[in-house]
């Protein structure tokens, strides 16, 4: 009787531990399944395909070529004769075709004395930039309302983090410059101003929310679309 109900106990308690031993086979199963790291050395954008993915389909290895791997965009200055006084030009995967798959992009800042980068978001991306020229009041706001900004600096470098609104002004006596990469092929860039009086949103939605008559919410549309 000893025997039988010992054998029984070992029965028992192989059943209870099977289901433990199971999951911790399936785990690395799980964890391996999810591959977000890049699968070959490099898939430059093929930007003929009609095709929309999620990112780029890859050119042939044969065709692929050096100048696929350089962007000569940061050599020529925006222009920063316009209402903001500042501008950007932008290395994203459309246009600097190596990037595609490598999560990482470029773009060059230039501003005229007070110019302003309006506060945008990259939905995206994190951004850091660093100050080539110039002293930039920069910052950006969390979810919660927090504003964490300052004047940075020559030299300086400072980061974004992914989504929030952030924004550059140049408060130094003359022009500025910064360079900033950001964790995305294409980060987005979305203007908080634009998005809001240019995209049709209704009037009184405009009205309600910033507290403005018709003749200003009018106005602002305008300026914005």
């Amino acid at each position: 009787m000893k025997m039988k109900a010992s054998i029984s106990s070992t029965i028992l308690a192989g059943l209870l531990l099977y289901p433990v031993v199971l999951l911790l086979q399936l785990a690395p199963l799980n964890v391996n399944a999810a591959d977000a790291d890049p699968l070959m050395d490099f898939c430059v954008a093929d930007l003929t395909k009609d095709l929309y993915l999620n990112g780029y389909p890859c050119k042939k290895p044969a065709a692929v070529t050096t100048d696929d791997f350089v962007f000569y965009g940061l050599t020529v200055p925006p222009q920063t004769n316009n209402s903001f006084g500042a501008s950007a030009v932008f290395g994203f995967v459309g246009n600097f075709p190596g990037l595609n798959s490598l999560g990482i992009s470029i773009a060059r800042l230039d501003f005229a004395k007070g110019g302003l980068i309006p506060p945008h978001t990259h939905p995206r991306g994190s951004e850091i930039i660093y100050v080539l020229e110039g002293s930039l009041y920069a910052g950006f706001v969390t979810a919660d309302n927090q504003l964490f900004a300052k004047v940075i600096n020559k030299g300086d470098v400072m980061i974004f983090p992914r989504g929030l609104i952030h924004f550059q002004l140049n408060v130094g006596d003359g022009p500025a410059q910064a360079v900033v990469s950001l964790n995305s092929q294409h980060a987005g860039f979305q203007l908080i101003a634009n998005s809001m009086f240019g995209s049709n949103i209704k009037d009184e939605v405009l009205q309600k929310t910033f507290f403005l008559d018709q003749k200003t919410v009018d106005r602002l549309k305008t300026i914005f679309s």
